[in-house]
């Protein structure tokens, strides 16, 4: 990898000072996420000032790669306000060489087996700078990796499309759900005065979630009953593989323990805690997630709610902040219980965009299985580009 690259370094070992009116992110590998930085709303700023004191040589050329705990993530630099932490370390790419291409080459197996095979550590993983210089890998002529890039970055321009218009759709849903539920600007809404001791219309009240909802916490089976050859139904044990609304399965589990079933909502309940995905399927959940139906089967309903109740994660209700929250504690939120008649109207209305939502993820999945199928051909020559 030495041979491609001007300069290969990593991020600050140590803790920088955060700042929250800080303008720059401090990232690490967990922020790397299908060729793109992520930054999530548990992400944490530095000041300019603090920022210049570990800045690092970041530029158009620089594609970062997770190397700490989470091995092989990739991100493309694009200019972003960051600040690397030491699970992140930084290639900058030679100008004659193709940015993307390296970036498939970084994706593709050969690579990520020896990111395992070269790690150290036996609990946390940790891939060394030596190792990544030393990785060594066949480089077709500058057109030939244009061109194989060109190909792989269809699949993910049409990935990222979907991705957007699901992004519209959701917000689309979310500002709906506030109209109605937060500024009580819903249909009929004239006929609805406000009732003075509850500060809601009449007709609504609040309520535990328990009285709401069915709640199941996950319980996790031992890690001999673990696999990745797909034997059992997916596990999930906390947020590693949530997607942007959707989990995606990589762990399997013969062992099954707590269940969630298909569209029942996701709920982190260990740091980050209130992070919400949705179940595609039936599932095995572990200790870090609880699934959550909503007993009339309002269920677009009960996520969008959700989402808006837990506006932040690890913060629960009233603000207080937790690192793990108990069965007793989730259950003891007061929500907002509007009437059935309001309720089936919205979940009519927002249903139709939750179905567009989930279509265009099976499309994502789609693309990417392709795309994954297609990366070891090109990349092995097995499929003539020039």
């Amino acid at each position: 990898m030495q041979d491609v690259t001007t300069r290969i370094g990593d991020g600050l070992h140590g803790t920088p000072k955060y700042d929250v009116n800080g303008e720059y992110y401090f990232i690490n590998g967990n922020n790397l996420q299908n060729g793109k930085i992520e930054i999530k709303s548990s992400t944490k700023k530095i000041t300019y000032e603090e920022y210049f004191k570990i800045k690092k040589d970041l530029n158009d050329r620089t594609i970062l790669v997770s190397i700490n705990g989470t091995l092989g993530n990739i991100g493309i630099y694009n200019n972003e306000k960051i600040a690397l932490g030491k699970s992140a370390c930084y290639l900058n790419i030679k100008e004659n060489i193709s940015k993307l291409f390296i970036r498939y080459v970084l994706e593709n197996e050969p690579f990520q087996g020896y990111a395992f095979r070269f790690a150290t550590g036996s609990t946390i993983k940790n891939l060394g700078l030596k190792a990544i210089r030393e990785f060594s890998f066949n480089l077709p002529p500058l057109p030939t990796q244009q061109k194989i890039a060109s190909i792989l970055g269809a699949y993910d321009d049409l990935i990222e499309n979907n991705l957007k218009r699901i992004k519209l759709l959701e917000e689309a849903a979310q500002n709906l759900y506030k109209e109605w539920f937060v500024n009580f600007k819903f249909p009929d809404h004239e006929n609805h005065p406000m009732d003075e001791e509850t500060g809601l219309p009449e007709g609504w009240e609040k309520k535990e979630l328990k009285e709401l909802c069915h709640l199941t916490m996950g319980q996790s089976p031992k890690s001999e009953f673990y696999n990745d050859e797909k034997n059992g139904l997916p596990f999930h044990q906390g947020v590693s593989d949530f997607g942007l609304r959707f989990v995606k399965n990589s762990t399997y589990c013969t062992n099954e323990t707590r269940l969630a079933y298909e569209d029942d909502i996701l709920f982190s309940v260990r740091a980050p805690v209130g992070r919400l995905n949705i179940s595609p399927e039936k599932i095995i959940i572990g200790r870090g997630l609880s699934s959550i139906r909503n007993k009339k089967d309002f269920q677009s309903f009960q996520f969008y709610q959700l989402k808006n109740h837990f506006y932040q994660e690890d913060m629960i209700g009233g603000g207080a902040i937790f690192n793990s929250v108990t069965k007793k504690v989730l259950e003891s939120q007061k929500l907002i219980s509007p009437d059935d008649e309001t309720l089936n109207l919205f979940e009519s209305k927002v249903e139709k965009i939750d179905k567009q939502i989930k279509n265009l993820d099976i499309q994502n999945q789609q693309l990417q299985e392709a795309r994954d199928l297609l990366l070891p051909r090109l990349m092995n020559q097995e499929i003539n580009v020039t």
